[in-house]
């Protein structure tokens, strides 16, 4: 079996104004819709949870508190068109996913 490559993003909390680290992908190969994953930090070697971004914000995969999840579910909607553009490859490149993205 094969993999296709992509990239994946992580957007820090000084960047994004959560107090977690978020990584959003390009789609890849990947055969589900739009989600991003959450870290506690930049050296944990697992992710807490796997998010969707569409429809809805909702926990697919983990757990994270009701407030980390309206956090998120917040900078979601905010972020929601660069987040799927980047996942479409619409933005090709990480750095301008990353500068178009907005804190909360």
């Amino acid at each position: 079996m094969s993999h296709a490559c992509f990239t994946t993003a992580s957007v820090a909390p000084e960047r994004s104004g959560l107090p977690f680290i978020v990584f959003i992908s390009e789609q890849g190969g990947a055969r589900h819709d739009v989600r991003v994953k959450v870290s506690p930090g930049p050296r944990a070697r697992e992710f807490v949870a796997t998010v969707s971004v569409r429809p809805d914000v909702r926990v697919l995969e983990g757990t994270l508190s009701p407030r980390d999840l309206a956090l998120l579910a917040r900078w979601i909607t905010l972020n929601r068109d660069v987040i799927v553009r980047y996942w479409d490859g619409d933005i090709l490149y990480t750095e301008d996913a990353l500068a178009a993205l907005q804190p909360i």
